[in-house]
């Protein structure tokens, strides 16, 4: 990542981790204490912030003799999940499982 031109200064402002609504992305520092964010990573943590706790009604669908989840676009975004990912799936009760990434 290279540095970027800081707008209040005018200087080179240099990669930095910085801190975006409780995270810590990557960025850039200026000298002046300018901090610029990410713009990719910076959207993902908006619409992370947007689905954290939401509920999502999906249903279960087969192919071939598998049974399939399907996961929302949004959330397949925000979490980075492609198709081919492993998962980890714990089943908790008769009711409830967990898929870790």
């Amino acid at each position: 990542m290279e540095g970027i031109r800081c707008h209040k200064c005018g200087e080179i402002a240099e990669p930095a981790r910085v801190k975006f609504n409780t995270y810590e992305i990557d960025g850039w520092r200026c000298k002046c204490g300018e901090e610029f964010c990410d713009p990719e990573q910076s959207q993902r943590i908006l619409l992370f912030n947007k689905l954290k706790n939401k509920s999502f009604s999906t249903e279960i669908g087969q192919i071939k003799d598998h049974l399939i989840v399907t996961i929302p676009k949004d959330a397949a975004e925000v979490l980075q999940i492609e198709a081919g990912k492993k998962v980890s799936l714990k089943i908790h009760d008769l009711h409830h499982m967990t898929v870790a990434l």
